[in-house]
């Protein structure tokens, strides 16, 4: 990826890993200027959020609270994958999921 582009779609990439209204936040910063690295990891931090909730809502309430704290360190562990390939600058897909959040959310 052009370095440019990482250098100007850093910020929102950053924002967006710090809550969903860190998300929200970096969506509208890169509503004007789509930056295609901002728009990389705004759609990780959307897909991670969303397990996150459902985690919350489904596992916790169905599978117990082992299960539901195994599946949080997990998604944890993807989110500070995630951040440090930020930090470094890298276009790097979260394990596993990645590439559906890519997918699925490409509209984004």
């Amino acid at each position: 990826m052009e370095n440019l582009t990482v250098n100007e779609g850093k910020t929102a990439a950053i924002i967006s890993h710090f809550t969903v209204i860190g998300l929200i936040i970096a969506f509208v910063l890169n509503m004007n200027k789509k930056n295609a690295f901002a728009s990389f990891y705004i759609r990780q931090m959307l897909g991670l959020n969303l397990l996150y909730i459902a985690n919350i809502w489904i596992v916790y309430r169905y599978l117990g609270n082992t299960i539901g704290w195994a599946v949080g360190v997990l998604l944890f562990v993807l989110w500070i994958i995630s951040l440090l390939a930020v930090l470094k600058g890298e276009k790097k897909l979260v394990p596993v999921v990645g590439e559906q959040f890519q997918n699925l959310f490409k509209g984004i």
